[in-house]
């Protein structure tokens, strides 16, 4: 017999089996007589049935005469019949329920990430459609709070932990939630090739964001945008504190700020909608970045040099529940 689960429950022993009883003798009782009606009560009987429709001569029905409904019954089945019909036009026109926050953030992230691949931009309709899903967004929507145990930092020893709630992912695209208690550092990264839809649900944080420079902002050529020890020159193109109240961020794989780096200044939660996802097998993992500063003669300060450095960075994912239908 296999073992329960819990080792504190006991299986009850089967009751031992009995004797076997000894065979039970038929009992013999007389038939009781049999009364038949009379050919009178027979007729009286048969007249007191309502007739149905037999099988005639050449299989045809032939009705025998008898009863019909009356005009009382007639009228109630008639009502019988409308009110059914009524219900159930009623319950065909019924509105199906509306679908839920996430049920819209992930078909529209469908629709929106369709033909997505490395440098894939999506068409201003498509990216203000998704915008707006996730600008109405609220925390509890994908069940977060900031007293979940992700955004607190109980170890001094070390930095905050970031932790990644994963939702969805395909070839086409993904989407999680970044949890960063306060102080925690995203270093700067890039998204290669990618579209990225970034959404503050709580919190704030620093965000600075760079897109490589096309030329040198001295002489207005390319010939002088990589430095001497590797670094590869970088414009600013957001350094300023967000919260839930800004609107969606969207980068895009030559602009809008595809390099950035987040520091926490509260527990923050910041939901991503990426696509492609990164892919080692492409060739387009994430690259981490120190930034050295660059002036030139007029004080412009609105540049960086960004050198590619190994990272030691790492986050704990979680998986999420699929709280939506992927068909």
């Amino acid at each position: 017999m296999p073992s329960h689960p819990f080792p504190f429950y006991t299986r009850p022993s089967p009751p031992p089996p009995s004797a076997p009883a000894p065979p039970r003798q038929p009992e013999i009782r007389p038939s009781p007589p049999l009364n038949l009606p009379t050919a009178s009560a027979a007729r009286a009987s048969s007249a007191n049935i309502m007739p149905v429709a037999q099988v005639g001569a050449a299989g045809k029905v032939v009705e025998l005469e008898g009863r019909t409904p009356s005009r009382k019954t007639r009228r109630r089945n008639k009502k019988t019949a409308a009110a059914t019909a009524a219900a159930a036009a009623l319950v065909a026109a019924s509105p199906s329920p509306p679908p839920t926050p996430m049920q819209r953030l992930f078909d529209t992230s469908r629709e929106v990430f369709s033909d997505s691949a490395p440098g894939f931009v999506p068409p201003p309709d498509a990216v203000a459609r998704l915008a707006a899903i996730l600008n109405d967004l609220k925390p509890r929507d994908v069940r977060i709070d900031p007293s979940m145990p992700c955004f607190r930092h109980t170890d001094s020893k070390g930095p905050p932990p970031v932790t990644y709630l994963h939702f969805y992912d395909c070839s086409k695209f993904s989407f999680g939630i970044f949890c960063l208690p306060k102080s925690a550092v995203i270093p700067l990264h890039n998204h290669p090739g990618m579209t990225v839809f970034s959404k503050m649900l709580f919190g704030s944080m620093h965000l600075k964001s760079y897109d490589w420079a096309r030329s040198n902002p001295e002489n207005d050529t390319s010939t002088l945008t990589t430095s001497s020890d590797g670094g590869r020159l970088a414009k600013i193109n957001t350094d300023a504190v967000v919260d839930a109240s800004a609107e969606t961020i969207v980068l895009y794989p030559e602009n809008g700020g595809n390099l950035h780096c987040f520091t926490a200044l509260t527990p923050c939660a910041v939901l991503d909608v990426m696509g492609p996802p990164y892919s080692s097998a492409d060739g387009r993992d994430c690259a981490y970045y120190d930034e050295s500063a660059y002036s030139n003669a007029g004080g412009e300060m609105r540049y960086s040099w960004l050198k590619e450095i190994p990272s030691t960075f790492e986050m704990k994912g979680v998986q999420m529940p699929q709280r939506f239908t992927v068909i």
